[in-house]
């Protein structure tokens, strides 16, 4: 039985991808990991090949044309055969005793297993030694299945993130979530479409993610996001397009999606007017009115909120004011 599937989507990998996978390996014969080459350039593919080779009752390779992040992800689910599905980015890696600690749980489920696993993830700046943990003991019961009843309240600046979560893999079929292709930031939907078909959660409360943050050329760099600001609408319209659309969620279950669709709308506008270009102050424009037009339902509650009072001050001093609070919110923090 395979407990679950990794996928690990990599592209031009070479110099980090190894840290990634042995961090996985420690799994053994529990999990399957599934490397998908992406159209590679470097020695990806070479070392992907390499591991298949070494552990073949662990290691699967795909070597595809070049997709995107989202492609790869696809290419995963669709191959999976564990019974939860994870999704983990070729520079992160997994600290190795929270690791055999989600193991020891998923042994031990009786009964139905929860839909979704929920573990903290930690911002790590390998090069200035700095570490921020990501937990969410003010949010769920710790190590106890719970429903959307027995949620708490996330705090302003916090959700769930795609290195924080681990859906059962038929859980993610169900919701028929199929990522765009070549396009950055798709994370975001794997984080959001899957939680309307998610009705039973369990929170381990330990560090399990270790999320790189450093790299000059990463896709959450501050100023890479500015130049793919449009990719990061398009996920952003994406995720309005669904909320718009989905019915009959759980009040905790929909009150937690728009909460998340806030922050995206957040990031959104914040990007857009640090841009600095009257044709991006206009593209924010719009992504508010397509919020208006697409998801009614919600519009006012996210167009009131805190955040999005905030993100939408009027004139010059109005979006300093935006820009500098999310400054401040990235400090405490320390994404990006």
């Amino acid at each position: 039985m395979k407990y679950i599937t990794f996928a690990v989507p990599c592209y031009n990998s070479e110099n980090y991808m190894r840290r990634c996978v042995d961090s996985l390996l420690i799994g053994g014969k529990d999990v399957e990991i599934i490397l998908i080459d992406d159209g590679s350039s470097d020695r990806t593919a070479q070392i992907a090949d390499e591991y298949e080779i070494e552990y073949p009752d662990i290691v699967r390779v795909v070597h595809k044309e070049n997709g995107g992040h989202g492609s790869g992800v696809n290419k995963g689910l669709e191959l999976a055969n564990g019974i939860y599905y994870k999704v983990v980015d070729s520079d992160d890696w997994f600290d190795k005793e929270s690791y055999q600690k989600l193991l020891v749980k998923l042994k031990a489920f009786t009964g139905e297993r929860p839909d979704l696993i929920v573990c903290n993830y930690v911002y790590d700046h390998l090069d200035e030694g700095i570490k921020k943990s990501m937990d969410y003991k003010n949010v769920f019961p710790i190590e106890k299945q719970c429903t959307w009843d027995e949620i708490g309240k996330f705090y302003p600046s916090q959700y769930l993130i795609m290195h924080s979560l681990m859906f059962q893999t038929k859980v993610l079929r169900e919701s028929e979530v199929k990522l765009p292709e070549h396009t950055f930031y798709v994370d975001n939907l794997v984080a959001f479409i899957p939680l309307a078909s998610v009705q039973s959660m369990y929170y381990l409360d330990v560090n399990l993610y270790r999320y790189f943050i450093g790299r000059a050329d990463q896709s959450v760099s501050e100023s890479v996001m500015i130049g793919r600001v449009d990719q990061q609408i398009r996920v952003n319209k994406l995720m309005i397009d669904y909320m718009g659309q989905v019915k009959n969620l759980h009040r905790n279950q929909r009150g937690y999606m728009r909460h998340m669709l806030i922050m995206i709308m957040t990031v959104s506008s914040i990007f857009l007017i640090q841009a600095k270009t009257d044709e991006c102050f206009e593209k924010k424009k719009e992504l508010w009115r397509y919020l208006k037009t697409n998801d009614r339902a919600d519009y006012g509650k996210i167009r009131l909120s805190l955040l999005g009072r905030l993100c939408n001050l009027p004139g010059k001093g109005g979006r300093q004011v935006s820009v500098t609070g999310y400054k401040v919110v990235q400090k405490i923090y320390g994404f990006n």
